[in-house]
């Protein structure tokens, strides 16, 4: 099993953070690795169960359920139901906590699934660095 963690301190009360990342539809909007995103079926983006179908600006096809959601926490989980990059069993938990010196929220965003052998090392830092890190720099920037 691989698992993945990365944690950043972002200049901006948690409360701002979570109302960006918050919508399970709104990757568009704050990540620049995805070019859009559609819920199936017509349901809410703040619903568990919910199916988001994504396009990264490489041209891959995702799609993700919506595993929780919550407000008091600030943190929600997924899992992949479906992409390019040959990974099973992925589950995803991306969560902000406030710190209390200064208007700051610590951001971490965790996943572990299984890959083919040989492939960990890549899916590591393609995923660690190239959608969370890259993630938590683009929300940092957005809220100066």
């Amino acid at each position: 099993m691989v698992q993945i963690y990365v944690s950043s301190v972002i200049a901006a009360a948690a409360d701002t953070v979570w109302s960006r990342i918050r919508d399970f539809n709104g990757l568009p909007l704050w990540h620049p690795g995805i070019a859009d995103s559609r819920i199936e079926n017509g349901r809410a983006s703040d619903s568990v169960g919910c199916i988001r179908h994504f396009h990264t600006r490489d041209g891959g096809t995702i799609r993700e359920k919506l595993l929780a959601l919550s407000d008091y926490d600030y943190s929600c989980s997924y899992e992949i139901l479906e992409s390019p990059m040959g990974v099973e069993g992925y589950t995803a938990t991306l969560k902000l906590t406030p710190v209390t010196d200064g208007n700051r929220c610590f951001a971490e965003w965790s996943a572990e699934f299984e890959c083919a052998a040989g492939r960990e090392a890549e899916l590591t830092q393609s995923i660690g660095q190239g959608v969370f890190q890259a993630g938590f720099d683009a929300l940092a920037r957005s809220l100066r």
